[in-house]
């Protein structure tokens, strides 16, 4: 089976291809024959009820400083490709809103993963709201009463915006701290409209925060993120240190007690985090992981995704 491929991602030359998961996909499909395609979400144009795009048909190497090469845009109808990998990163904004409404106007003739309407239904942080019996108390609110309020209880806090990513913005404010009224100020202005995520501070944080892989519903991998010293978030963009870790009991619990809604979904490829005991994130706009896990032996994640891919072709 030769499938024609789109990905729509930020630019190929910005990315870093050792730990880039997009990139290990596309690796993965050129390996199989499929023809790979390349595009940046700006491309997208609704005319006259089509979806269009100018893309790129790519060859990708996985040579650090020489990892690509695209041919001539050419203007493309989306339904007449067989699968749409929508993966550009958050934020989680209007404009990855109005790529899902778009993107759903060839789906599922074109196959888009994951399921564009799923995507914009299940942003991170409130989706796994969906599972209070498996995360840390957690208040969704701007209300600063509120949020003094959720602090009074639990002392020491962990405060985010909604619809961030990358560690962007993740304050710790500890019991005795005196900055929560300036930071509740600084996000008033940064984030007209939206709530916050204020969580109680785990520190099982300082072993790690674990990032499981599931296809189609199922657990196939996992790294540990460990923080940097003196440092409360562990994204890796922030200087978390990737490490194997088995998964436990726990983690395939909570892993089990998903695993339906998200394959229920469309959601062929998503990522979680884990701290402790405690899911804390669903990720299903652009997950990573891929190309750490298998660096340190685990399974190949890039693989069974294109077999769930291709099982749906």
């Amino acid at each position: 089976m030769s499938l024609s491929v789109a990905v729509q991602m930020d630019h190929i030359a910005k990315i870093a291809i050792r730990g880039d998961s997009t990139f290990a996909l596309m690796l993965e499909a050129q390996r199989r024959g499929h023809t790979l395609h390349h595009y940046t979400p700006e491309r997208l144009s609704l005319v006259d009820g089509r979806l269009e795009a100018r893309i790129e048909k790519v060859a990708v190497r996985d040579v650090q400083g020489d990892h690509f090469t695209l041919e001539p845009a050419v203007r493309t109808d989306l339904s007449t490709v067989d699968v749409v990998l929508m993966r550009q990163d958050p934020p989680f904004d209007m404009g990855y809103i109005t790529a899902t409404h778009l993107l759903e106007v060839v789906h599922p003739k074109t196959l888009v993963v994951n399921d564009p309407a799923e995507v914009r239904n299940a942003p991170e942080k409130v989706f796994v709201t969906r599972f209070p019996d498996l995360m840390p108390p957690t208040l969704l609110s701007r209300d600063p009463d509120e949020i003094r309020r959720f602090r009074a209880e639990h002392g020491d806090i962990i405060i985010k915006p909604l619809y961030g990513n990358g560690g962007a913005g993740v304050f710790r404010i500890g019991e005795g701290d005196e900055n929560l009224g300036s930071l509740l100020e600084i996000f008033a202005t940064a984030f007209r409209g939206e709530p916050y995520v204020v969580q109680r501070y785990l520190p099982e944080v300082r072993a790690g925060d674990k990032r499981i892989i599931l296809v189609d519903g199922v657990a196939v991998g996992a790294i540990n993120r460990v923080p940097a010293a003196g440092e409360a978030r562990s994204n890796m963009h922030v200087g978390g240190r990737p490490e194997p870790v088995e998964l436990t009991a726990r983690d395939r619990e909570i892993c089990e007690a998903i695993g339906p809604e998200l394959k229920r979904r469309g959601m062929i490829f998503v990522g979680i985090d884990v701290i402790g005991r405690y899911l804390t994130e669903i990720n299903v706009t652009s997950p990573t992981g891929i190309r750490e896990v298998e660096r340190f032996g685990g399974a190949d994640i890039a693989a069974l995704v294109w077999d769930a891919i291709e099982a749906r072709r």
